[in-house]
């Protein structure tokens, strides 16, 4: 197990110390986001492709961590590329780190966030570790889960770019298709992801390793990098506050009224 972990480890510091080299040559520590799911890519198909034969569970595993960490990497491609400006959240590290930044930020952004895919790769670690049989009605109620997550995500972050491309849409609040029943529609799909992953591994014996990582990336989206971070910047909108009193934080659900 240990030299599993240990091989991932290496690959993820050799991969976030290649993207933080990139990020002080741009001046840019907003491509750590893109990065972020092509890691995932990176770790799946490393592990599991040395393996052989590749049993059923190993390749949907494989395929299904692939797919999320490719839809995630291009989209926010698009969507970031080309602004020429770093997400505010890195401009205030910037402001904080001062001279600094270039060294400091390799530790708090960058390794940081790999040792968190690390801990949330733990799906390719189970599989990898013991197939576990054939495939169970755990792992088929896991797929399904998958499925509706990554739908979820993939619509929810559409739409909002949409609605953000329109000039007609300055100052406004999104409050339609997804995000009119739930105000963080993409964490809630990515969340479901992940548990969907989980379901899958745990029917291995490294089933915990599921578990951990679907107990992190949900603690991450609702406490720490998500919607909590993205609410504070909505302190003080009004037309936020009236969006807020009448849509699900998280948990989808039909809208009290229609927010104005």
């Amino acid at each position: 197990m240990l030299d599993i972990i240990w091989t991932s480890a290496a690959l993820v510091v050799g991969f976030v110390t290649f993207v933080w080299l990139l990020s002080v040559l741009k001046k840019d520590m907003s491509i750590v986001d893109i990065a972020w799911g092509m890691g995932f890519v990176a770790v799946a198909v490393y592990q599991i492709t040395r393996l052989d034969p590749i049993l059923p569970r190993q390749f949907l595993v494989m395929y299904l961590v692939g797919l999320w960490g490719l839809r995630l990497s291009v989209f926010l491609a698009i969507r970031n590329l080309g602004k020429g400006v770093e997400d505010p959240r890195y401009q205030a590290f910037r402001a904080d780190w001062g001279a600094n930044t270039w060294w400091i930020s390799y530790f708090k952004v960058f390794l940081l966030q790999g040792v968190l895919m690390l801990i949330i790769v733990g799906p390719v670690h189970a599989v990898v570790l013991d197939d576990g049989g054939s495939i169970g009605v755990l792992a088929i109620f896991g797929v399904i889960l998958w499925i509706i997550g990554f739908l979820f995500e993939s619509v929810a972050d559409w739409q909002l770019y949409a609605f953000k491309r329109n000039p007609d849409n300055k100052g406004k609040v999104m409050n339609q298709g997804l995000w009119g029943w739930s105000r963080h529609p993409n964490y809630f799909g990515e969340t479901l992801v992940w548990w969907g992953l989980m379901c899958i591994v745990l029917e291995t014996s490294y089933w915990y390793l599921g578990v951990l990582s679907a107990l992190l990336i949900t603690f991450l989206l609702l406490k720490v990098s998500g919607v909590t971070m993205l609410e504070a910047r909505y302190d003080g909108n009004d037309k936020y506050a009236a969006y807020k009193r009448n849509t699900s934080a998280f948990i989808p659900r039909p809208p009290k009224k229609s927010a104005e």
